[in-house]
């Protein structure tokens, strides 16, 4: 099957239906699918073929949407990257693909551009043009596509780029048959409908962004773009376009439960929630189960290597659970050591911590990175994925999630996960956003730190060591300082940047008192 042809498939089905909103513009099937095929054409006109990589560099839109499925029809490798990047981050990727064509929006960073060019890539294509550059539109202007390739399953179509914690990005190729496994199981778990529309705000250079694009596709619903996320502007094309469902990160349900304009009302429509990408407290699924009552509510555990490593389809009865092991796949917890990389041979009983080791035979798997034999090595034994994360089975087999490897804090000899940590602070109501770090001490080896984002001006690291010794967190996890941020950094998908709170990438809030 090629991915390109879902939306011809879906036009044919519903050819009126809604594909695309962008601002105060809609497009039909119909509309798209004729548009894609035209821009394909374009593409070829450009000499671009079979195994190519397309690198897009744009914030979502409906014309990074479009590149993606033209690509799909002519089996050119998608190759999005954060346009937030670095220009020797650009450049390292540009020369890694060996790409022929990158496509830049205007929102990109201007060093995506000036690394275009420094690495002489033989297509540059922009939105306004330039000296030496085509202009995106123009590739509209060409006969639509005729002839399209005959897809084999194990064809790469897509490869994302993970930014990791040091050291250049590792490209991840996946193939045609792994984004339609994922994708389709994503349709089964979540328990989606036939044209049911999505809020397309992830990133279409992160797998969850991908995802929800291909679920609208497969299901002819139409997906509701959002080029930045910003939460009174998520809660109105809520409203306003009645959308059935959320796909976000738990920083992103965190500003909308926070938003001054959010009210139950507005958010009737929702049917489905799934929240993927890094740990919600049980505050806050508490609050939105509360506040949102969604029919599922889902956890997703996976990454941009394996979609689908476990999922939670039902937080109300089972909180803070990653849940059971995806569709065709097989989770084991092996002993973990953050210092000498051990790797587990043996598998531990319910209740123990150690690493998350996946199953590489999952139909959603990846077969290796790209062109990096040391990181394969690093991540891939004997058809296992190590994944570098800690958790534990309980005994009824659902998986608990305790923060990265390499985020664990060793203070005193003792072990200490900071999502623990993280979970208790958060149900203070006078804590906003937390993250918990070890920094490197003397007398401890690595004492705990709190990062916090506060809700009131009369917190105290007092009042907040009081609150713990009043909780059922042991004494000896509770942060050995404090300090008030006004933000706490992110990654452009919403993920927790604690190494960037390490290196002391952060503005203090004065006027707190931080004593204990």
């Amino acid at each position: 099957m090629n991915i390109g042809d879902l939306p011809q498939i879906a036009a044919k089905r519903s050819p009126g239906a809604i594909a695309f909103v962008e601002d105060d513009k809609q497009w039909t099937w119909e509309q798209w699918s004729e548009e894609i095929a035209m821009f394909a054409g374009g593409l070829q006109e450009l000499g671009i073929e079979r195994g190519d990589h397309c690198i897009c560099v744009m914030p979502n839109s409906h014309a990074m949407a479009t590149v993606y499925f033209a690509c799909q029809l002519i089996g050119a490798i998608v190759t999005p990257f954060n346009w937030r990047s670095s220009k020797e981050d650009f450049l390292f990727v540009y020369q890694d693909t060996g790409a022929e064509i990158v496509i830049l929006d205007e929102g990109a960073s201007p060093s995506a551009r000036d690394a275009a060019h420094a690495a002489c890539l033989r297509n540059i294509v922009t939105m306004s043009g330039g000296v030496g550059e085509i202009v995106f539109e123009n590739l509209f202007a060409f006969e639509p596509l005729q002839t399209q390739y005959d897809p084999n399953s194990s064809d790469i179509c897509l490869m994302l780029y993970t930014s990791g914690t040091t050291g250049a990005p590792k490209g991840v190729p996946r193939s045609i048959s792994s984004e339609l496994a994922a994708s389709m199981a994503c349709i089964a778990q979540l328990q989606l409908q036939q044209g049911d529309n999505v809020l397309g705000v992830m990133p279409l250079f992160h797998t969850m962004g991908i995802r929800v694009l291909l679920m609208a596709a497969l299901l002819g619903g139409g997906w509701i773009n959002m080029r930045r996320f910003d939460p009174f502007g998520a809660l109105k094309l809520i409203e306003s376009e009645a959308i059935k469902t959320l796909f976000l990160v738990p920083t992103m349900y965190h500003d909308i439960m926070k938003c001054a304009d959010f009210s139950g009302t507005k958010t009737t429509s929702v049917r489905v929630m799934a929240y993927a990408g890094m740990s919600m407290t049980r505050h806050l699924e508490q609050t939105i189960l509360e506040k949102f009552r969604p029919k599922v509510f889902a956890n997703y555990y996976g990454s941009s290597e394996i979609f689908t490593l476990a999922v939670c389809t039902d937080l109300a009865k089972k909180p803070g659970s990653a849940g059971w092991a995806g569709i065709g796949q097989t989770l084991r917890i092996v002993p973990a050591d953050r210092q000498i990389g051990v790797k587990g041979e043996i598998d531990l009983p319910w209740g123990e911590i150690g690493e998350v080791v996946a199953s590489m035979k999952s139909p959603e798997a990846f077969k290796g990175y790209w062109r990096r034999p040391d990181a394969d090595l690093k991540s891939i034994k004997d058809d296992w994925y190590y994944t570098g994360d800690l958790g534990y089975f309980d005994k009824d087999g659902a998986l608990f999630l305790c923060g990265r490897v390499d985020d664990m804090i060793i203070s005193g000899g003792e072990n200490i996960h900071p999502e623990e940590v993280e979970d208790t602070l958060s149900s203070c109501e006078d804590v906003g956003l937390v993250a918990v770090v070890g920094v490197d001490d003397n007398r401890w080896g690595q004492k705990v730190v709190a990062f916090v984002e506060p809700t009131s001006e009369t917190i105290t690291a007092r009042k907040l060591d009081l609150f713990l010794k009043q909780s059922s967190l042991a004494r000896f996890k509770h942060p050995k300082s404090y300090v008030f941020v006004h933000k706490i950094p992110m990654s452009s998908s919403g993920k927790l940047l604690r190494r960037a709170l390490r290196k002391g990438d952060y503005k203090v809030l004065s006027g707190y008192d931080t004593a204990l």
